[in-house]
């Protein structure tokens, strides 16, 4: 994999994470910990710019393997949340994309953009078949994510995440190639 970076528009880019980037990130986890909590099982695990500059170290090691990356979403020169594949699995041609982003940054369609680039990239670069996203059943706005990129509705993993003392049942969406490839023609026929 060559160096990520994708520009989606004059405000929105998304940038591979680098150890640098620990302390902003680690300040908007901060200021979002209870939102972010609610959903998210590794909140209580990041108690420091160091606990994020680790976890970034090892996502860097991922990507250097060929395994996956995850790259911060900036807006207008800020980051906002991250983006990134759960590692590639190259047998079956698929990966599963994780996101969150910080609360004042929603509604402004960052998100769905940052997603449509990572899953293009997925199709177009990386020639996976099958990209997954899951979304715990109560989390109405990472659901809406999917739904509106007109991912296919897999079924309910039943108590598929474990978060912090009790388990959440997840939402398991998908798309395939050739699905997100008619999509795309649709949309330049319009």
């Amino acid at each position: 994999m060559g160096p990520i970076h994708f520009i989606i528009d004059q405000d929105i880019e998304l940038r591979l994470l680098a150890e640098q980037d620990a302390p902003a990130l680690f300040s908007l986890i901060e200021q979002n910990r209870p939102y972010l909590r609610e959903w998210l099982p590794w909140v209580d695990y990041t108690r420091s710019a160091e606990d994020e500059r680790a976890f970034i170290r090892s996502l860097y090691e991922q990507y250097k393997g060929n395994h996956g990356f995850a790259c911060g979403i900036w807006y207008q020169g800020q980051i906002t949340g991250t983006i990134g594949y759960h590692p590639i699995d190259w047998a079956h041609h698929k990966v599963e994309i994780g996101y969150w982003l910080a609360a004042n940054y929603q509604g402004k369609g960052l998100m769905t953009n940052a997603c449509r680039a990572m899953i293009t990239y997925a199709f177009d670069t990386l020639k996976l078949n099958r990209v997954e996203i899951r979304c715990a059943t109560g989390n109405i706005r990472s659901c809406a994510i999917p739904q509106r990129l007109d991912f296919k509705f897999d079924g309910i993993v039943k108590q598929g995440e474990w978060l912090y003392d009790h388990f959440v049942d997840l939402f398991l969406y998908s798309m395939l190639a050739g699905d997100w490839e008619k999509q795309r023609d649709v949309q330049h026929e319009k």
